[in-house]
């Protein structure tokens, strides 16, 4: 564990757009992995890469252009992401990051498939998510994608960082990575050499607590607050709808928190996060 201190400001250029959806693809592209490196507690059975933060950035550059005219008239991503009849946050970013893909003049690569099953007789062994040929390598890339919200709990050790359901957790998604995901080395007749994971999100640390923050925990990347406790009136929080997760609208989506359940909340006006949990009704009435 070290001192890291979170930066004053951050790359969030896709607060520039007005229209929801493209706010939510502008993000998935820009946006940099929740983790720099893979926890040293982790131990990989098979191999797998992140993505660099600058690679996310020179990508969004490129794709300015085609945004800037989504933003003017959103049809043709909104008809993409209305195929997807599931309400899932990590589906929807699936599709955000699968229309970029199909986006030939925008990218260095060639999409040779996307939720490729591998069978073995009656048996499904696993999905990869997409299949991509490197045009400036020309080397066969496989990428897992993830959009995930973690909450530190005790010391930030790998372990202690749980989802909204507790079985959740992302030591396990990453085990579940290295163990399943990434155990195919070749799919569609060609042999994969570079596997990655697209993991993004936002991270939460508990309220009035150290920020000992382990090495790996990208600070990039926007990082939330959260706990059992309502924050000050004065601070106008508004509770953000589902896909709004993925990234806020443009205008306030619903007045100020009056009545507290559990999700995600936003500042009015600035971008401070805060993901309200219901404290254990045994813990309240002991004290």
């Amino acid at each position: 564990m070290t001192h890291i201190s979170l930066p004053s400001c951050y790359f969030e250029p896709w607060l520039n757009y007005q229209q929801p959806c493209v706010r939510q693809l502008a993000f998935s592209i820009a946006s940099p992995n929740i983790l720099t490196q893979l926890p040293p507690e982790l131990v990989p059975k098979h191999h797998f890469e992140l993505h660099d933060d600058l690679l996310w950035q020179q990508h969004y550059l490129r794709y300015i252009p085609r945004l800037e005219a989504l933003d003017q008239n959103p049809t043709e991503l909104l008809d993409f992401i209305h195929q997807l009849k599931s309400t899932r946050l990590g589906l929807r970013f699936e599709m955000l990051i699968w229309f970029w893909l199909l986006d030939r003049d925008y990218h260095h690569y060639e999409l040779i498939g996307h939720s490729i099953q591998k069978i073995d007789g009656p048996k499904t062994l696993g999905e990869l998510d997409f299949v991509l040929r490197n045009l400036e390598t020309q080397e066969i890339e496989h990428w897992e994608i993830a959009l995930k919200y973690y909450l530190a709990e005790d010391d930030y050790s790998l372990p202690s960082w749980y989802g909204l359901n507790r079985s959740d957790t992302l030591n396990r998604k990453l085990n579940h990575f290295t163990q399943k995901q990434f155990q195919f080395d070749d799919a569609l007749e060609h042999r994969i050499q570079h596997k990655y994971c697209m993991l993004k999100g936002q991270l939460y640390l508990p309220v009035h607590k150290p920020n000992d923050l382990p090495a790996w925990l990208n600070t990039a990347r926007r990082v939330g607050l959260w706990g059992h406790h309502i924050p000050h009136a004065t601070d106008q929080y508004y509770r953000l709808q589902r896909h709004e997760w993925i990234c806020a609208h443009a205008q306030l989506s619903s007045t100020p928190a009056k009545w507290w359940t559990d999700g995600l909340y936003k500042q009015s006006h600035q971008e401070n996060y805060y993901m309200y949990r219901q404290p254990n009704l045994l813990q309240t009435y002991l004290g």
